[in-house]
């Protein structure tokens, strides 16, 4: 977007929550600095506890940018390496009217902070986002990338797979005007998975719009192992259940189709391996699914990434299905628990 000289751009806060990222960090931040927005900008950068070289490149970065006028970048500790706080913390540090949330691995578009100002405007909404891009950088990632863009992978997610602009639950990261975070008091620092959800469940029930539009996209740098992927998803699935516990009516069908699957493929492998073999049916339906789902999601890549990608598919289903099935009770109770007064009251 080409801004008129007259107008009055407002100024931007990114907020930035980083732990162990010196493989995409300087990128990530690059990306936010080559923006096309003639509007005041800064960067605020959460460190936690980092094992490799990303408090280095940050305090390269400050350094970088100290003599720029209207885009800067500093930092603020996170000394529990969790994402809610590192938010929390980055947007106490963070100064303007727009905040926008991207993560140390996340590349975003060189429009995207104008157009999600323009959609802030023309919407009225409280928190726009868009399109969660996942790109590789080889053949594994190249798999997880097109299973986790594919509906076969993630459903009708739109930040996943793409749709109409419109009203919608969450959005992949967001840019969210200030005064909305404030009223609900940030992220909930109890979840530490699942925090955007919530957080966004939580804008919507006081009345406020999020929205979604395709125009905004950020590159999305998939885990780099199946033991890493597996993780991540059995996170958002247990998570995603303290959601559900927390917030009554926060679920749909489509969160329930993984632990549903689970349930059936270890129902079928018992009947299968004491009773009959008709029990091994619904494991070998669901192989043949998703192997059938993974020949157009991996249309036009190398053929080692398009054969692993039903191992990529399988590996989220089961492990957000097991994380949702395994979510203990007590995770819903502490954050219930923890609530400040005022957050408590609006849920």
């Amino acid at each position: 977007m080409n801004a008129k000289p007259d107008v009055q751009l407002p100024a931007v806060s990114v907020i930035m929550p980083v732990l162990n990222e010196e493989r995409h960090l300087r990128g990530a931040v690059h990306a936010i600095l080559a923006q096309e927005y003639a509007g005041e900008m800064e960067v605020v950068i959460a460190l936690g506890p980092s094992a490799d070289r990303t408090d280095e490149i940050a305090a390269e970065l400050v350094r970088e940018t100290a003599s720029h006028t209207n885009k800067r970048v500093h930092t603020v500790p996170n000394p529990t390496g969790r994402t809610p706080a590192a938010l929390n913390a980055a947007i106490k540090a963070s100064r303007h009217p727009i905040v926008v949330r991207v993560d140390g691995h996340g590349m975003l578009s060189p429009n995207y902070i104008a157009t999600a100002v323009r959609l802030l405007e023309e919407t009225g909404a409280q928190n726009v986002g868009g399109i969660m891009h996942a790109e590789g950088e080889n053949d594994w990632e190249h798999a997880v990338a097109a299973a986790m863009t594919s509906k076969i992978g993630v459903g009708n997610a739109a930040f996943h797979t793409g749709g109409e602009a419109g009203p919608a639950e969450t959005v992949y990261l967001g840019v969210f005007r200030r005064a909305a975070l404030e009223q609900q008091d940030g992220y909930n620092v109890e979840f530490i998975r699942a925090q955007d959800w919530e957080l966004n469940f939580r804008i919507r029930e006081a009345g406020g719009l999020i929205w979604f539009s395709p125009e905004l996209k950020v590159s999305y740098r998939p885990r780099p192992s199946v033991k890493a992927l597996a993780k991540q998803y059995k996170d958002y699935g247990r998570w995603r259940h303290v959601v559900a516990r927390f917030h009554q009516g926060s679920i749909n069908l489509r969160y329930l189709a993984p632990p549903a699957a689970v349930c059936a493929i270890a129902a079928g492998i018992v009947v299968g391996a004491a009773l009959t073999p008709w029990g091994f049916v619904v494991p070998g339906g669901y192989l043949a699914a998703i192997v059938a789902g993974s020949l157009p999601a991996g249309k036009g890549l190398p053929l080692k990434a398009r054969l692993q990608i039903p191992v990529a598919l399988a590996t989220m289903h089961m492990s957000w299905g097991f994380g949702f099935l395994t979510s203990p009770r007590s995770l819903a109770k502490r954050v219930i628990a923890s609530r400040r007064p005022a957050v408590l009251a609006e849920s």
